[in-house]
């Protein structure tokens, strides 16, 4: 099977994006950008990724789009909220997180995570950097923040984790950010680099 070959098969069964698969539809305003940090903070436990992005769907039915509807809504809301969509064991903890974190992205960016990138100056390391000063945000989910918003963000591309650089090696893809970049458009960057961290969890 050629490289062409491996791309399409792979993309085919597991091309879609976290953020998608969340219910977010990425564009470069507010609400999506802080719905992409909930579902980074979601993923940053250790627990399953069809579960964080339940929880995440769950928690926009609410609906808690964005920092000041979160900030504005009791704790429990969210516990109960996580429940529902059986994300166990950090219920209590991460809704906790998020109340804590909502009020970090509005005092720190006034709600505006657009505002976290222009501090950074088109500076990726100063982007992950800034990130974790959101409570549960460690080099893990600044990454998985990373990896989504690089279809928005230019300057992050290309951005692919140890985990996706792994999966690709192991599927006989470039092991390479720069040579995997190279197989597709940019917009479709994010695709590429979850469809690579889902191959790599199934394997």
């Amino acid at each position: 099977m050629n490289t062409d070959d491996k791309l399409a098969a792979l993309l085919r069964e597991h091309g879609r994006s976290y953020a998608e698969e969340a219910g977010i539809t990425l564009r470069d305003k507010p609400a999506p950008l802080y719905q992409l940090l909930v579902l980074a903070v979601l993923c940053s436990t250790r627990i399953k990724a069809d579960i964080a992005t339940d929880a995440a769907r769950e928690l926009f039915r609410l609906p808690l789009r964005t920092a000041r509807a979160t900030a504005t809504t009791d704790w429990q809301t969210i516990v109960d909220a996580l429940g529902r969509a059986h994300y166990r064991r950090y219920d209590e903890s991460t809704a906790t997180a998020l109340l804590e974190g909502a009020d970090v992205v509005l005092r720190r960016w006034r709600g505006d995570l657009r505002r976290l990138r222009e501090e950074a100056d088109g500076d990726p390391a100063r982007v992950r950097e800034l990130l974790r000063e959101v409570p549960r945000i460690g080099p893990v989910g600044a990454g998985i923040f990373c990896r989504e918003a690089q279809g928005l963000w230019p300057e992050l591309r290309p951005f692919f984790d140890e985990r996706a650089l792994d999966a690709a090696t192991s599927l006989g893809l470039p092991s390479t950010a720069g040579g995997l970049a190279r197989l597709v458009a940019p917009g479709e960057l994010p695709r590429l680099a979850s469809a690579l961290v889902r191959a790599g969890l199934k394997h």
